[in-house]
């Protein structure tokens, strides 16, 4: 019998229900991959935005160290070292050759802008306007490039023994405030001051010229004569002609920085270590606080910051704590007479030292560990030595009868530091028996203090608020209306009639202990 073969037809329904089913799955694939394709994207968009934060934080975290900072600066900003035949040279609106007429046309221009600004009511000094010199490269890039292409190998010293480079480093303010003033506004964080680019819009005029640097690494004669040139170059601008330099900031930070021919710039606002009365470094009527600006050293050590404060209250074993020279000049000499009257006191370090990379670790180390730090009177009145302990938690004992400090203006010292007449000091035993009865309770309140001031003196690169280069424009502005005062008296005042009042401080500033 042969075999039947049956036919089955599929159902309506059931191929119905198959499409229904073949669409579902299409329909929750695509879900799935789109959802997958969503969390793909949108998790690397998450990583773009996170690399991209992070490319940011990098970019704008504050470089504090001079050298790293100056080579970023170099690499990205800087035109490549000249020789002295390619300097590039002055503009022909600036070419030397300027007469009073150019300084009379910019003084008109100037009284029209504060005459409309008065209508206006302008709000505040904030922020400071600073036009910028574009000055010739031997003035500036070529000497910032000279210090980065030899302080690696040199082992110059000068006659006290501190490494040349590293006291460089400290008095190194003008690099500070002139790479901020240069940065692309995009990257800047101080809003109390702004670059501007046309004199008349100027409130005041920054010099940058790299006096320090100059003075330390060049030949005496050579660098004399770059000082003849700068003064020259600086003389014949008409915004000086105009003010007589009294509206100009000149960074001279190191006392013997442009020292040759600094009496004829002795108008501008000098931007100061400290203001010495004995007339070793400065000549009466040079400086005086009106005038001039006290601006802090760039610390020899790091900074200590919250983790390390913390950690370091319970090993702080030595009472009082000092290393650096024993045997300076003029005030300084009191070093040695500290010596004899604390060298027997076993938790008292009184010790010679110099500024180099031991010295850093050593001082570093020492101030670390103490709770008070001594910091008497040098060749100057001030030294690095004052921030060096603030920056580590140390506090200060000055002994140092005529020092002036930065932004007094602004704050007050009396909150972290101690201040010791000479006298007081000298006398035996009285400066550690003082020290040991001060309460446990004012020591922490002047350690909280301190970690609070840190930030007052670190430099760095961009500038951060309330940082040194922002309060120094707060001082700057606290002086504008005095220097206009005294650019606007000196072109009325007849010529030989009086001299200009100043005020000039005669007296030591004798500090005594409360």
């Amino acid at each position: 019998m042969g075999g039947r073969h049956f036919s089955q037809k599929a159902s309506p329904s059931f191929s119905s229900t198959a499409r229904t089913n073949r669409a579902i799955i299409a329909f929750i694939s695509v879900i799935i991959l789109g959802t997958l394709y969503f969390l793909s994207s949108y998790n690397q968009n998450i990583i773009n935005n996170v690399s991209s934060f992070k490319a940011q934080f990098m970019k704008f975290r504050p470089e504090h160290s001079f050298v790293k900072s100056l080579a970023q600066f170099l690499a990205t900003r800087a035109p490549r070292q000249s020789s002295s035949e390619a300097s590039p040279k002055i503009s022909a609106s600036f070419d030397g050759n300027l007469t009073m007429a150019a300084a009379q046309r910019l003084d008109d221009t100037i009284w029209r802008r504060e005459t409309l600004e008065l209508t206006l009511e302008r709000d505040g000094p904030f922020p400071v306007r600073v036009y910028v010199y574009d000055m010739p490269s031997k003035f500036t890039y070529d000497l910032l490039w000279l210090f980065h292409n030899t302080y690696r190998e040199t082992a110059n010293l000068t006659s006290n023994g501190s490494p040349v480079h590293r006291l460089i480093e400290q008095h190194s303010i003008d690099y500070w405030l002139w790479a901020d003033l240069i940065a692309p506004e995009n990257e800047r964080q101080l809003k109390t001051v702004v670059r501007v680019h046309r004199q008349e819009e100027a409130d005041v005029f920054y010099i940058p010229f790299f006096t320090t640097i100059s003075f330390f690494l060049l030949e005496k004669a050579q660098c004399k004569q770059l000082y003849r040139e700068a003064l020259k170059w600086i003389t014949d601008q008409p915004a000086w002609q105009r003010s007589n330099g009294r509206d100009h900031i000149l960074p001279v930070h190191h006392p013997w920085s442009f020292k040759s021919v600094r009496r004829f710039v002795k108008n501008a606002i000098w931007l100061l270590p400290d203001m010495d009365s004995t007339g070793n470094w400065y000549k009466p009527g040079e400086v005086w606080l009106e005038k001039d600006l006290i601006l802090p050293y760039v610390a020899n050590v790091d900074v200590c910051d919250d983790a390390c404060l913390v950690k370091s209250w319970s090993q702080r074993k030595t009472l009082l704590f000092f290393r650096g020279r024993l045997k300076r000049n003029a005030g300084g000499k009191i070093r040695s007479k500290l010596v004899a009257v604390l060298q027997h006191n076993t938790d008292v370090i009184v010790e010679e030292g110099s500024i180099g990379e031991a010295g850093k670790v050593a001082t570093q180390t020492g101030m670390r560990s103490s709770v008070f730090c001594l910091n008497p009177a040098g060749d100057t009145p001030s030294s690095a030595r004052l921030f060096d302990a603030i920056v580590s938690g140390c506090i200060p004992v000055i002994v140092s009868d005529e020092l002036e400090l930065p932004f007094e203006g602004i704050l007050d010292y009396r909150k972290v530091a101690l201040f010791v007449s000479s006298n007081d000091a000298l006398q035996p035993g009285w400066l550690v028996a003082y020290l040991r009865n001060i309460s446990p309770k004012r020591i922490g309140e002047m350690r909280s203090n301190l970690a609070k001031f840190s930030k007052h003196f670190q430099y760095s690169s961009p500038a951060q608020p309330l940082g040194p280069e922002d309060l120094t424009w707060k001082m700057i502005a606290g002086k504008l209306a005095t220097v206009k005062m005294h650019i606007r008296r000196s072109q009325r005042v007849v010529s030989g009639s009086r001299n200009l009042c100043i005020c000039e401080c005669k007296r030591a500033n004798s500090t005594r202990h409360q």
